[in-house]
């Protein structure tokens, strides 16, 4: 297992072909600073670029916490123009794990609140241990979601749930958000990082190739009529259909045996 840092709070570990991303500011309990954030958006644009990762699984040094959302102490000495020149940093680190072109996975418990929470919605899948309180409290505190909470919330979940939950700025322990399907799986205390990372070693045995354009296609699709739905997975077919990994995947599986997939 290899480990790369970046800045003083996000960390990247190697499982073979698993990119585990850690939020790494215990003493915060996460919460994202201008600094971090920096370092959460420089980590996801290497991840991107990197082939070798053909699934991210996003996850807290914090034993009590994923992520309390943003500093608010330290946005609590920003002038407006402070308020305004952080702004396309912090966004950058949310769209940098929502914007990464091969599955992810957020290992969840403890606090997911806010811009916690929209990291992990971010993410195509959420497992949750039975620990796990998630929320988007930002009106509670004169604000909105701003990391992609009330686009993403509704995607999820409907637009009148996600209304309000919202509004109401209402915490949810993981039984509820389980039931309600703001998390994808609930696990016993203290597993989620493991059964995050095992779902991940199960998804990265599978073409690289054929991961990443069935997750463009699925998100370049939300929201589109049907037919303009079957254009983008036309479009995602035709940039797998020739690839080394469409061959390798197809003689594998006429020779019985496990495929080693080229990656292009």
């Amino acid at each position: 297992m290899s480990e790369a840092r970046f800045g003083e709070f996000v960390l990247v570990r190697r499982h073979g072909y698993v990119a585990e991303l850690v939020l790494d500011r215990p003493k915060a309990m996460n919460a994202v600073s201008t600094e971090m954030a920096r370092s959460l958006a420089a980590a996801c644009t290497a991840l991107g670029a990197d082939r070798d990762a053909r699934v991210v699984v996003l996850t807290s040094s914090h034993e009590r916490a994923f992520c309390v959302g943003a500093d608010l102490k330290e946005r609590n000495s920003f002038s407006d123009a402070d308020l305004m020149r952080q702004r396309p940093v912090a966004r950058g680190a949310y769209t940098g794990v929502l914007e990464l072109p091969m599955p992810t996975i957020a290992a969840v418990h403890g606090f997911a609140l806010g811009g916690g929470f929209e990291l992990a919605l971010s993410c195509d899948l959420i497992v949750a241990d039975r620990t796990a309180v998630v929320g988007l409290p930002e009106v509670s505190v004169g604000v909105i979601p701003g990391g992609g909470g009330t686009q993403l919330l509704p995607r999820r979940i409907g637009a009148a749930r996600a209304a309000e939950l919202v509004f109401s700025a209402r915490r949810l322990e993981a039984a509820e958000a389980g039931g309600m399907g703001l998390v994808d799986h609930v696990v016993e205390e203290g597993r989620d990082r493991e059964e995050a990372l095992e779902l991940a070693a199960r998804i990265a045995q599978n073409s690289p190739v054929g991961l990443r354009a069935a997750k463009r296609a699925l998100r370049l699709g939300q929201g589109l009529d049907l037919r303009a739905g079957l254009e983008v997975e036309d479009a995602a077919w035709r940039s797998v259909a020739f690839s080394g990994d469409r061959a390798e995947g197809v003689a594998a599986f006429n020779e019985k045996r496990k495929p080693e997939w080229p990656g292009e």
